[in-house]
């Protein structure tokens, strides 16, 4: 019999792991940087050199399960050495089958190439005007309070804004928009394993609206990204469907405030914690963006990712038969110790910071990732020049060495529920 003392904690339901998942990770790790988990037929890969082979390997790898997660059953039973044909015949069956994110091949490609123009140097360098703006009009306020309820009162309301404006959305649509994503299911919920519900419920919801948009533009063009999107075409030259293109605005919309929104409240939550990195900063204002990144390995919001094997295959040496469903684990990879010298540290200018895997690599990394680092820098640079101190309230969170902080409850994204903070302005 097993001792229940020496069990494995599980990663997807486990509020102890939701907590720190960076010690189960390191746990996991010691017993095999590539390892079937204890009581779940997955594969969990941890180290970075294994888990880039696998984001790059989209050959032997398919993204069918990236949406509905590793936790939710196959809609086929594995057959086979090389299961590609079954996983095109029933890739409709699987869940959040519609998002780009779970497709492959050319098929992935075409798609992910009408997002392009989206985010081409010229519309981010415009919309980083916006930014800038909201940004000191948002903490401007807050500063004059001396306090701030950092993700419901600034991180998301911010990056909400950011990407409405950045597509073009009406601002009389903004305010139900942002009530629709702020009130719909968490991705990962780990009461309710089911990763890709979440992402179809949202779409469900804002289908409508957004499939107005996309018409209305393709009928009244405008200087507008919503526009270049409604008009775009595939690189053969034919046209993507309406309901293609609604699916994509809604991840957008939807998937990019949310990760760069708890990245933001990751990233304050750290500063609040380290007056000498706030002094650092203000002292020396260019080095937000190593802050920045050093974020992104050390915090970032997105912890894992997820993969099929379309065919037998090995991960750093490791045989894997066609049918494994692969978790890999972004937050793993950049605290591996393999790769990063003093990895669970925060070291400014770390050597070679850009190769940390927050935004994943291949053919699926993540479009958005030049925003989300543009969003984040300048409401730091912000908060950071018009005040003297950020820190923690005591009176929500409790006293250093007693912190109670409340993580959302999700297995993929790492984002706090709450962050309470003092403002002392300059």
């Amino acid at each position: 019999m097993t001792n229940q003392t020496s069990k494995e904690r599980d990663f997807f339901t486990d509020r102890s792991v939701l907590l720190d998942p960076y010690s189960w990770l390191d746990e996991s790790r010691a017993k095999g940087r590539v390892r079937k988990l204890d009581d779940r037929d997955i594969l969990m890969v941890t180290g970075f050199a294994e888990a880039t082979e696998v984001l790059l390997n989209s050959d032997a790898f398919s993204s069918a399960i990236a949406a509905a997660g590793p936790t939710a059953p196959l809609p086929f039973e594995p057959q086979g050495s090389d299961i590609t044909g079954q996983i095109a015949e029933h890739h409709h069956q699987f869940v959040g089958s519609e998002s780009f994110i779970s497709y492959d091949g050319q098929r992935h490609a075409a798609s992910r190439s009408l997002l392009r123009g989206l985010f081409m140097p010229s519309r981010l360098r415009a919309n980083e005007e916006y930014m800038r703006a909201l940004a000191d009009r948002m903490v401007t306020e807050a500063v004059s309070k001396g306090q701030s309820e950092i993700i419901s009162e600034l991180a998301t309301p911010y990056v909400t804004l950011v990407i409405a404006d950045l597509l073009g959305l009406p601002e009389e649509d903004r305010a139900s928009l942002f009530k629709i994503v702020t009130s719909g299911p968490q991705p990962g919920s780990i009461d309710d394993a089911d990763a890709g519900a979440s992402l179809m419920a949202l779409a469900q919801q804002l289908g409508p609206l957004f499939f107005g948009y996309i018409e209305d533009r393709r009928a009244n063009p405008r200087s507008d990204a919503l526009t270049e999107l409604a008009t775009a075409k595939y690189p053969d030259g034919s046209m993507p469907s309406t309901q293609e293109l609604v699916i994509l605005a809604i991840f957008l919309f939807a998937a990019g405030q949310d990760t760069s929104a708890k990245l933001l409240g990751n990233a304050v939550r750290t500063l609040a914690e380290n007056p000498a990195m706030q002094a650092t900063l203000r002292e020396n204002p260019a080095k937000v963006s190593a802050f920045v990144e050093e974020m992104l390995r050390l915090e970032g919001s997105t912890k894992v990712t997820f993969r099929l094997a379309r065919k037998d295959t090995t991960i750093g040496g490791i045989a894997v038969a066609a049918g494994t469903r692969v978790v890999a684990s972004l937050a793993g990879a950049n605290r591996d110790p393999a790769r990063w010298e003093n990895p669970n540290a925060f070291v400014l200018d770390r050597p070679k910071i850009m190769e940390h895997l927050a935004f994943g690599r291949g053919a699926h990394t993540c479009i958005g990732g030049p925003l989300a680092r543009a969003e984040v820098r300048v409401i730091l640079e912000q908060l950071l020049a018009r005040t003297s101190r950020i820190a923690l309230s005591e009176a929500h969170h409790g006293s250093p060495g007693q912190r109670e902080l409340h993580y959302e409850p999700s297995y993929i994204i790492r984002g706090l529920e709450s962050l309470h903070v003092e403002l002392t302005a300059k």
